[in-house]
């Protein structure tokens, strides 16, 4: 599945099943407690923080595919293309950073 595929799923979904997009705003609103759920999880998984009881590991794909599904929704909601937004968007980090990480001693 192309990301563009996977905007217009989740188009078609809204429109047969979701009756109809909420707005940007609220979206945006929904984007943020999205993530937030996910960095509850990588705090949980990968930081110091426990499990509380009933939550899992595996849910982090499922956070993650919410941030996905939400980001899909508000860029159909604002006509952007996801896909050509993301090509323009490593070319624009490989020729910025194309020496930027080799040379960073931090990371070696």
């Amino acid at each position: 599945m192309t990301i563009t595929d996977a905007q217009k799923q989740v188009d078609e979904w809204i429109k047969t099943i979701g009756v109809r997009y909420f707005n940007e705003l609220t979206n945006t609103a929904i984007l943020m407690e999205e993530v937030g759920e996910l960095a509850r999880l990588m705090a949980r998984i990968y930081g110091e923080q426990s499990f509380q009881e009933g939550e899992s590991k595996a849910d982090l794909a499922d956070e993650m595919a919410d941030v996905l599904w939400i980001l899909a929704c508000l860029a159909n909601q604002t006509g952007v293309n996801l896909e050509e937004a993301f090509k323009k968007n490593l070319q624009k980090k490989t020729q910025r950073d194309s020496e930027r990480h080799i040379n960073n001693t931090k990371l070696k």
